[in-house]
């Protein structure tokens, strides 16, 4: 029954022991979080300082009526203006991680706060022993710091105020009770004339400290210290759970255009039906790229596909398609998944235009620099395709399917025959005529019909048209 009691909060205590460094390891790893706590950091440094800045306002404002000597006033208005001061520079200094000038202001904020709780206004008509000063319950004002540090810093940074606040007021304590200033003659005629009630003559004594209440404040201090770092340890971990998902939307962004992205990832399970839907399908690929590779090193051969990637990537992107995979130095791409439009079509054969303006581009740098030229070849088919995921339990692919990928592939190998860079089916040209924001004059620009072709793995001949110069 005890072991079933406390096993939660061992389990909390063993998380706290490798939190800090389970957290170094993953700021090291991920930049998505190392930006989700940079933004969450300057977000609650900002957020504090102005609450600091409105509460001092508020108590400077207090100061006349609460102490009408106008040079005990201004003393607490530049202590007031002090801590004004610590803020700002905390907050000028403040970095994500540890920072010795960030935790010596915050040290500076509870020493200032201690000798103001312990030390008497000079400037008061009245004086009185020093252990009176606790009487006006100015270690409230310790939770005023608390707060502050709980919106612009981590639990571990929670954890050392508590323990540097224990230790500056247990130090006072000690201090006030040896060295403190004292009326000595007023304890015996209090005693004298509450002889019969001792513990109200203590309590009334101006020159006792009242050690365990002092000690009381300071326990439930560490308590509130303790509850609110435990609930910046819960938020930390909360950022650091949207920091993944930011991960994993940008690996999502890695296949999919931003619009697509966003669609996505407002709905629940966007892939959990399998679904037939109609798509337009593109596949690039670099003719003779077995030769080149065979010529060139390893480490030349993978940068020129990196860089080839990145343009066939924009080009897909940049035509609101889907990067459906990278096939060596091929790319697959669908326009119309996972949503079909009436520009499917037309965004296909735009991008096939694009790809090979971008790679005719690159070209001229690369016989600039004494490379090889890239001969690209496209072929894109229009039609009814099967979306879903496919593989096992453990690993799950999003997978376009059918007939349609096929013809598509096929077409583009077909480009070779015909000396031809882009191969369009005439499935493509008649879907392609339902756009809204093209006709067939400007989109069909260089491309002519080449007639029935017969291509591997169709019985039917198959209508095509191509490219006979980039338009």
């Amino acid at each position: 029954m005890v072991s079933t009691i406390f096993a939660p909060i061992k389990n909390i205590f063993d998380e706290f022991k490798n939190a800090r460094r389970n957290e170094d390891a993953e700021v090291d790893g991920n930049h998505h979080l190392q930006k989700a706590l940079e933004e969450n950091k300057r977000e609650g440094h900002k957020l504090a300082v102005y609450a600091r800045w409105v509460a001092l306002i508020i108590i400077g404002l207090m100061a006349p009526f609460i102490t009408p000597n106008w040079l005990a006033t201004l003393y607490n208005e530049v202590i007031l203006l002090m801590f004004a001061l610590l803020g700002w520079a905390q907050l000028k200094v403040g970095r994500v991680g540890q920072s010795k000038k960030e935790l010596f202001l915050l040290f500076c904020d509870l020493l200032l706060m201690s000798i103001v709780c312990v030390v008497p206004n000079p400037f008061f008509d009245d004086q009185w022993p020093t252990a009176f000063q606790y009487r006006f319950q100015n270690f409230s004002y310790f939770y005023f710091l608390l707060a502050g540090a709980t919106l612009a810093y981590s639990w571990r940074t929670i954890f050392a105020v508590g323990s540097w606040t224990a230790g500056l007021w247990i130090t006072g304590i000690i201090l006030v009770y040896f060295f403190g200033s004292t009326y000595p003659e007023i304890t015996p005629k209090l005693d004298a004339a509450l002889s019969d009630f001792p513990f109200i003559a203590e309590f009334l004594d101006p020159n006792a400290t009242l050690t365990s209440l002092r000690l009381q404040e300071l326990v439930l201090f560490l308590i509130v210290a303790g509850i609110l770092a435990l609930n910046g340890w819960r938020n930390n971990r909360l950022v650091r759970r949207q920091a993944i998902i930011a991960r994993e939307r940008g690996n999502l962004a890695r296949h999919f255009p931003p619009n697509i992205v966003d669609e996505l990832a407002g709905q629940n399970d966007p892939f959990s039906n399998i679904r037939s839907q109609s798509v337009a399908v593109l596949f690039a690929d670099i003719v003779g790229f077995s030769r080149m590779a065979e010529q060139g090193s390893p480490e030349k051969v993978v940068a020129m596909l990196r860089e080839y990637h990145q343009r066939l990537e924009n080009a897909v992107f940049d035509n609101h398609g889907t990067l459906d995979k990278f096939l060596g130095d091929g790319v697959m791409a669908t326009f119309g998944s996972p949503h079909v439009g009436p520009d499917d079509a037309a965004n296909a054969i735009h991008c096939a235009r694009d790809m090979v303006k971008a790679i005719d581009s690159w070209n001229k740098e690369r016989e600039a620099a004494g490379d090889a030229t890239i001969v690209l070849s496209i072929g894109i088919h229009y039609g009814e395709v099967i979306l879903g995921d496919i593989g096992s339990a453990r690993r799950l692919e999003f997978a376009t399917l059918g007939d349609t990928v096929n013809v598509a592939s096929r077409l583009e190998s077909l480009t070779r025959k015909l000396h031809t860079q882009i191969i369009i089916s005439n499935a493509v040209v008649e879907a392609q005529k339902s756009s809204a924001t093209d006709n067939d004059e400007t989109l069909l620009g260089g491309f002519e019909q080449a007639g029935k072709q017969l291509v591997r793995g169709r019985e039917n001949e198959i209508d095509i048209w191509k490219l006979d110069h980039a338009a």
